[in-house]
């Protein structure tokens, strides 16, 4: 991540439609960096782009898109809202499995998307977004469980374009986007009694000075 320079979202966009790291570069139309409100507190990380993504440089923006949107409407979050990338940044031909090689070229994009943006709550979607932050752990049995990860909530979900082959996901999809806004109000909270506190504070040291 060293040889990434940029300070702005802008910016790192900017970059990964130059990225040549990898073969996807010589397959791919347009690059898909991401979309949304770069001070989100909600970010949606899924696997890679597909078809349509590919067409028109915008994450998300097929027949799973909608079912997304769905998703977040279903919580009372606009799409506007939130943050949408993908661990992949371009199209795998045919729509295949993110591969291992791609995966880590694209890495400090995601990792720089993170930290510049500073979400309070990172819903993955897939198995292979969910990897990338728990290793090993299999998301069949993780699904739907929230876990910390430096200071970020992770609510791993499945991919909705899987809920597109197999209906009888989608229920669970809608069971686990139920969680997004007590996520959110938590933190609200944990940052509303921080400031609190931090003004009682300030308000103690005042009237001490002029006791």
């Amino acid at each position: 991540m060293s040889n990434l320079e940029p300070i702005t979202i802008t910016a790192l966009e900017h970059t990964i439609s130059r990225c040549d790291k990898c073969s996807l570069s010589k397959s791919r139309n347009r690059t898909v960096p991401g979309e949304g409100d770069y001070n989100a507190q909600v970010m949606v990380v899924g696997e890679a782009p597909g078809s349509n993504e590919d067409k028109t440089g915008r994450p998300f923006a097929g027949r799973a898109g909608n079912l997304l949107n769905e998703l977040l409407s279903s919580v009372g979050i606009k799409r506007s809202q939130i943050y949408i990338t993908n661990m992949l940044k371009c199209r795998p031909p045919s729509n295949r499995d993110p591969q291992q090689t791609e995966i880590d070229s694209c890495e400090p994009y995601l990792a720089l998307q993170i930290s510049l943006i500073q979400p309070s709550v990172i819903i993955t979607l897939g198995r292979f977004s969910f990897s990338n932050f728990f290793p090993g752990i299999p998301l069949s049995k993780a699904r739907g469980i929230v876990r910390e990860w430096n200071g970020i909530k992770i609510l791993p979900v499945y991919h909705p374009a899987a809920a597109l082959y197999n209906p009888g996901l989608k229920p669970k999809l809608l069971q686990d986007f139920q969680k997004i806004t007590s996520l959110i109000n938590i933190n609200e909270s944990s940052a509303s009694e921080q400031s609190q506190m931090a003004d009682a504070t300030q308000l103690s040291l005042f009237d001490g000075h002029f006791e």
